[in-house]
C-alpha cells in the first residue's frame, strides 16, 4: 500500500487494535492497521479498516492514499465497480496532477475488466492529457 511504501505506519496489529479499542474514532490508527494487514495478506480485513478510516475522516493526504489504497484492493479481488468509484473519489479530490494521472489510469483498467473500454479509453485520453509523456510511452510501444 502507499503508505507503507512510504513508511508512514508503525507498530503490530495487536498494538493499533489496541489504540483502537481506547480510541475507536482514531482514523488514522484505523487506516494504520489497514496498512499492517494489507502488508500481510488480510485484504478483507484491510477493506474494512479503510473504509472506516474514510468514514470517520481523513486528513486530505490521507483520505487520498485510502481511497487509492482502497481502490487498489478492490480492484485486486475483483470489485471493479467498488475500485471505480474510490478512483473516481481521487480524481474528484484533485490533488497532485502525477496521482490524478495514475488514478485515471487505475480506473482505466478497472472500467476495461468490466468491459466499458469507450470508458477505458477517455480516461487514458485525460490521462495522457495531464501527461504528455504517457502518450508517447504508448505509442512507441
Amino acid at each position: 500500500m502507499l503508505k507503507d511504501a512510504l513508511g508512514a505506519w508503525r507498530g503490530s496489529e495487536e498494538e493499533i487494535s489496541r489504540l483502537i479499542e481506547v480510541d475507536p474514532v482514531n482514523a488514522d490508527a484505523w487506516s494504520n492497521r489497514a496498512g499492517v494487514r494489507s502488508a500481510s495478506g488480510d485484504l478483507e480485513g484491510a477493506l474494512g479498516d479503510l473504509t472506516m478510516a474514510i468514514k470517520l475522516g481523513l486528513r486530505f493526504r490521507e483520505r487520498i492514499i485510502a481511497y487509492g489504497n482502497r481502490g487498489i484492493i478492490r480492484a485486486e479481488t475483483g470489485d471493479y465497480e467498488g475500485a471505480i468509484e474510490d478512483f473516481s473519489a481521487v480524481i474528484e479530490a484533485r490533488p497532485r496532477k502525477s496521482i490524478v494521472k495514475a488514478a485515471l489510469m487505475q480506473r482505466a483498467l478497472a472500467k476495461e475488466r468490466i468491459g466499458d473500454r469507450e470508458g477505458s479509453a477517455a480516461d487514458r485520453r485525460l490521462a495522457s492529457i495531464l501527461s504528455p509523456d504517457l502518450n508517447k510511452q504508448t505509442t512507441e510501444k
